[in-house]
């Protein structure tokens, strides 16, 4: 049960950042909005937010199952790579799944020109500079998503209990299912507020890594920390 550095940190700072954001709340400043990573066409858009939006969270909710998941699996991975490999895999896959939220933004973008006529603000009632800084994302999922499937790739077989489902699941099936769930909601465009595709984004860059240092350490006749 012992935490590792790495992950006990990524605990600590995500949920110091959660804390901060709420006592700045109440004196008017709106860290996820300063923190957040906003759409890159936005004037508020800077290239740091693609790492501090990981550390932001939109209420408790969001970081406790996100932190949760990063404790049940983040520490089981670092004890089996090492910190540097997963705190590289962690921050890596959080910024492609930011990158992933940005190229669905810009779709959504392009779409939202074509009921936009610039004078009566279209469907909108601000004008279109304000509507694009309100495209913001925050949250840890895209790589807590990334963690889960490097979870399901290294213990497959590894029997999970997740509620409701009566009777234990396989790893790789659970973390299967939650990436068909994710594209569906994702394809379906529900206006749920969650950014699916980031999910998804994270788990593609964790996939890619995998694949990588998989090739790498059997070329380099074992494994590499």
């Amino acid at each position: 049960m012992r935490i590792p550095p790495v992950t006990k940190n990524i605990l600590i700072i995500t949920t110091l950042c959660f804390f901060a954001s709420v006592v700045a709340q109440r004196y008017g400043i709106d860290l996820n909005n300063l923190l957040g990573l906003h759409f890159f066409m936005a004037s508020d858009f800077n290239l740091v937010q693609l790492i501090t939006y990981m550390f932001m969270h939109a209420n408790f909710q969001h970081i406790f199952f996100n932190m949760f998941a990063v404790w049940m699996f983040g520490r089981t991975l670092e004890q089996h790579w090492g910190g540097k490999r997963f705190l590289f895999f962690y921050i890596v896959c959080g910024i492609g799944a930011g990158l992933i939220q940005e190229g669905v933004q810009y779709i959504e973008y392009i779409t939202s020109l074509s009921q936009y006529d610039g004078v009566n603000n279209g469907v909108y009632t601000i004008p279109m500079s304000e509507y694009l800084n309100l495209m913001t994302t925050v949250g840890a999922s895209g790589a807590v998503y990334a963690i889960l499937l490097a979870f399901g790739m290294t213990y497959p077989n590894s029997e999970l209990f997740v509620f409701p489902i009566p009777m234990p699941i396989k790893a790789k099936w659970f973390v299967l299912g939650y990436a068909i769930i994710e594209l569906v909601l994702g394809v379906a465009s529900t206006s749920d507020g969650v950014a699916h595709f980031a999910h998804l984004g994270g788990m593609i860059f964790g996939l890619i890594l995998i694949l990588y240092w998989k090739k790498r350490d059997k070329n380099n006749g074992g494994f590499y920390y």
